[in-house]
């Protein structure tokens, strides 16, 4: 069965990341696992091999006929559930009770969305481990220098750089490596005192433009007299950009504004 590229499928055939992946969940017996775009299974056969509940979200309905005959006695044993859809357009509270992991293997192109749509959900998962874009993986979890997508993630949970997954252990083989990135501690508590609309529009308005300084960008949240006055209060240099702010700092200047 060949990947289709409007699908962003490549297949996974290395071993290790498999392990790597199901380690960084802590993947065990009972647990309830929500696999996007399983594809040819290998990513499902180690999460069945668990002994954990899979619960397996697939949109090429060629690629849910081999899984259907590949996986006869797990489904049958209500062990694995398949279901066909665009998990973009699902919601999950229909398929999954009670606490869950994501474990996936997901195409790049909706890596931001799908990270964004989960963590921001009030049906939050209590970790996700997936494989991502090494580039997107080290601006989320190494990166000194912030961007949209790594606050919003790192507003919600922890996140970790679990190991590099080169291009060549895909089929088709990508143009760029992959990389295990695993969120704990996956909540909300972030946001008990401060609005997650307001804080997200406040993030996004000092991204706006990424060459001006943060003060520059935040014109619409007060004078550029009473922005100076606020960043210094809170220990912040007025020439700093976007990027060169922490989340905490991020959380400060919210409540501030």
């Amino acid at each position: 069965m060949k990947a289709k590229k409007h699908l962003g499928q490549h297949f996974l055939t290395s071993k290790k990341a498999l392990s790597d992946m199901i380690k960084a969940a802590s993947v065990i017996k009972d647990d309830t696992v929500l696999e996007i775009g399983p594809g040819k299974g290998v990513l499902t056969t180690a999460l069945l091999e668990t002994g954990a509940k899979v619960i397996a979200i697939e949109t090429d309905p060629d690629m849910m006929e081999v899984l259907n005959e590949k996986f006869p006695k797990e489904i049958l044993s209500k062990q694995l559930t398949l279901i066909e859809g665009d998990i973009l357009d699902l919601n999950i509270k229909n398929y999954v009770t009670g606490e869950y992991k994501l474990v996936a293997n997901i195409p790049y192109y909706i890596t931001g969305e799908i990270l964004r749509r989960f963590l921001s959900s009030d049906y939050q998962p209590s970790s996700i481990t997936v494989l991502v874009q090494k580039e997107v993986a080290e601006r989320i979890a190494k990166s000194k220098k912030e961007t949209i997508l790594s606050l919003s993630i790192k507003a919600y949970g922890k996140p970790f750089y679990i190991a590099t997954v080169p291009a060549r252990y895909f089929t088709p083989k990508p143009k760029v490596d992959s990389a295990v990135l695993h969120i704990a501690n996956i909540s909300k508590d972030f946001f008990t005192e401060l609005s997650e609309e307001r804080f997200f529009k406040l993030i996004k308005a000092g991204f706006s433009s990424k060459r001006k300084k943060l003060i520059n960008n935040l014109s619409a949240f007060g004078s550029k007299d009473f922005l100076e006055k606020t960043l210094t209060s809170l220990g912040l240099h007025t020439g700093l950009r976007a990027e060169d702010i922490r989340l905490e700092d991020w959380e400060r200047l919210a409540i501030e504004l």
